[in-house]
C-alpha cells in the first residue's frame, strides 16, 4: 500500500510509529519472561506499523492516565484506551475493538450485595487513578467516596490496606488479584462495559483517525483480535461488533 506522505507523517512524524502500551491493564498487555511487552495491544501496534511501512517503537507505561498523557502530549503517536468523553477532548478514538466488563469487589462479610448498594454515604470505592472506570464512577456516583490508587494493579492492595468498602476495576484483574486470598467476592453484575479502542492525538487530523478506524475494523473482520486473544490466553472479554 502506498500512503499519502501527509498521512504517513501524521502517524510517524519522527520516522517510526511510537505506540503507547499500558501494562496496567492485563487484558491488553503484560510482559514475558524476559520483561518484554506482549499482548493484544502490542500485536495491534505491530500490525499497524507494518501497514504503514514503518518501524515500531513501544512507549511503555503502567497506568491508563499516563497513556492518555503520552498521546495527548504527542510523546506517542497512537495508544490503546477505553473510550471516554473526557479523553475525547485531546484524543480521537476509533470504533471499539474489545468490550471489557467493570465489576465491584467486596469482602465476604460486606452488606453490599448489589451494585445499587455501592452508592451510599460512608462507602469508599477504590479505583485506579485516571482509569476508564475512575472517570465513569466519578460522574455516576453521587454519595460514595472515590479513593484513587496510583494504578489499576494497585487497586486491590489499596483496598485491603486502607480498609475501604469496595474495589472497582476490570473483572479479570480483580479476580486474579484475590485468587490466592480468602474472604473476598465479586458482585454478580457489571457496573459498566468498557469500550476499548485505539486513539491518536486529535491534532493529527481527521484523515489519520479515519485510517486508524478502518484499520481497527479490518482487524476485527479478519479475526486478528480473536486470534490475539487466543494467543495470549485472554478470556472473559468479547470482540466488539464490526461496523456494517
Amino acid at each position: 500500500m502506498t500512503l499519502d506522505p501527509t498521512l504517513l507523517a501524521a502517524f510517524a512524524p519522527t520516522g517510526v510509529l511510537r505506540a503507547c502500551i499500558n501494562l496496567g491493564n492485563p487484558i491488553l498487555a503484560g510482559t514475558d519472561a524476559e520483561s518484554r511487552p506482549v499482548g493484544i495491544s502490542v500485536d495491534l501496534a505491530g500490525a499497524l506499523a507494518k501497514r504503514l511501512g514503518v518501524a515500531l517503537e513501544l512507549v511503555v507505561v503502567d497506568a491508563a492516565g499516563k497513556s492518555v498523557e503520552a498521546v495527548t502530549n504527542e510523546a506517542a503517536d497512537v495508544g490503546f484506551f477505553a473510550i471516554d468523553p473526557r479523553r475525547a477532548a485531546t484524543i480521537g478514538f476509533t470504533s471499539p475493538y474489545l468490550l471489557i466488563e467493570g465489576f465491584y469487589l467486596v469482602r465476604n462479610e460486606s452488606p453490599v450485595t448489589s451494585n445499587a448498594d455501592v452508592d451510599r454515604a460512608g462507602t469508599r470505592v477504590v479505583v485506579g487513578k485516571g482509569s476508564a472506570y475512575d472517570l465513569f464512577l466519578t460522574r455516576e456516583l453521587r454519595h460514595a467516596e472515590i479513593v484513587r490508587a496510583p494504578t489499576s494493579p494497585a487497586v486491590v492492595g489499596t483496598f485491603i490496606e486502607t480498609g475501604c468498602e469496595v474495589a472497582a476495576g476490570v473483572k479479570q484483574q480483580l479476580a486474579q488479584d484475590v485468587a490466592s486470598l480468602s474472604g473476598y467476592r465479586l458482585l454478580d453484575e457489571r457496573f459498566m462495559v468498557i469500550r476499548q479502542a485505539m486513539g491518536v492525538p486529535i491534532t493529527r487530523g481527521e484523515a489519520a483517525l479515519t485510517f486508524l478506524t478502518t484499520f481497527v475494523e479490518d482487524m476485527k473482520r479478519e479475526g486478528f483480535i480473536e486470534d490475539a486473544m487466543q494467543r495470549h490466553g485472554i478470556t472473559g472479554v468479547s470482540v466488539a461488533p464490526a461496523r456494517a
